[in-house]
């Protein structure tokens, strides 16, 4: 070998054709939920709705296959989405062997709060330290106009049960102008005296028969500037386990502090430093929420895949991942929908 030839340089396998390094995967086991929030369902909330059957979902044994060869190429976050992803029948069986897979250091849940009162306990007992909680209001007539259901007194005693139990909670808040904005200063205000960190997320426009309307959407900027009459707001740095939130301490005129984050996928996107991937209910491997390519890992897994073609997939799908989405252009198109999935099925 000629000693003075440079030697090659190769990339990791997590490293994105934009240096990102993608080592968060966000897993949706169900596209069923015991909610039907505005955002989320079709305009009609059922007749829309369009369903996996039971076969079509990855089994638990596939999905553990998946995430061993995704922690064996160095991811070591994984989110547990859906839907609701505790409703699907045998979870918490599937959430421990999640927790014995060696070199994923965090295994984190979104959930609806519905199911959680009697699910936290064993949550917690399986390593689960960490808690999205959807609430989008904290008057239970608009939880259930929110909703489609009448569950907000279930939702806040199973709150309750897992602030008890020592998780770490964070409550995400879809802001919609004209429905909640008159509770944002609500919000702040609790996360002043409770020690969760409120995180307010812009309304995004996912799916075709969706909500969505320019009407109901409201910056992060405005959502900041209400917040004047409640306490200051002080950047905070970020973590290397961080998600897509700008993080603020929010410091009370009593002295007392909390967190708010503010997710800003339209105001202020955060594509520049993403670093996950979405396995959608569907078996579909996605690399931006905001992007329709999809890499069809189901079908290659029961075509008689090796570890090796799964590794490829995953490889091939972060190489593949953009470098932002065109949300803003798209939106300024008539005849371009930005993302035509179904949130449900894509995982929140």
């Amino acid at each position: 070998m000629n000693k003075c030839m440079p030697a090659i340089e190769t990339k990791s396998d997590l490293t994105d054709s934009f240096s990102r390094t993608i080592s968060y995967l966000r897993l949706s086991l169900t596209d069923r939920c015991n909610l039907r929030c505005v955002y989320c369902m079709p305009e009609d909330r059922e007749e829309g709705l369009q369903l996996l059957a039971h076969d079509d979902l990855l089994s638990y044994e596939e999905l553990l296959r998946i995430v061993n060869v995704a922690v064996k190429m160095g991811m070591n976050k994984l989110r547990l989405t859906g839907g609701e992803p505790l409703v699907r029948k045998g979870v918490m069986a599937f959430i421990r062997s999640l927790s014995e897979i060696k070199g994923l250091e965090e295994i984190r849940l979104t959930t609806n709060g519905v199911l959680l009162e009697e699910k936290a306990a064993g949550l917690y007992a399986s390593g689960i330290r960490k808690l999205n909680i959807s609430l989008d209001t904290m008057r239970p007539e608009r939880f259930r106009k929110i909703t489609g259901m009448d569950m907000f007194q279930k939702v806040w005693q199973g709150i309750e049960a897992a602030e008890k139990l020592g998780f770490a909670i964070k409550l995400n808040v879809v802001a919609m102008n004209g429905f909640n904005d008159d509770e944002f200063i609500d919000f702040a205000r609790l996360a002043l005296h409770r020690n969760y960190q409120v995180r307010f997320i812009e309304f995004m426009p996912v799916g075709k028969n969706s909500t969505w309307d320019k009407r109901y959407y409201i910056a992060s900027e405005k959502l900041q500037e209400m917040f004047s009459e409640v306490g200051t707001l002080d950047p905070l740095p970020g973590r290397r386990m961080d998600g897509p939130a700008k993080v603020y301490q929010i410091t009370g005129s009593d002295g007392s502090t909390g967190s708010i984050g503010f997710i800003s996928p339209i105001s202020h996107h955060f594509c520049d430093t993403c670093n996950r991937l979405r396995l959608t209910s569907a078996g579909r491997l996605r690399a931006c929420l905001l992007h329709d390519r999809e890499a069809d890992l189901k079908t290659m897994l029961r075509s008689g895949a090796t570890d090796d073609d799964v590794r490829s997939l995953i490889r091939q799908t972060i190489l593949d991942k953009p470098k932002g989405h065109t949300l803003v252009e798209d939106l300024k198109s008539s005849d371009k929908h930005p993302c035509g999935g179904q949130m449900s099925r894509i995982g929140g």
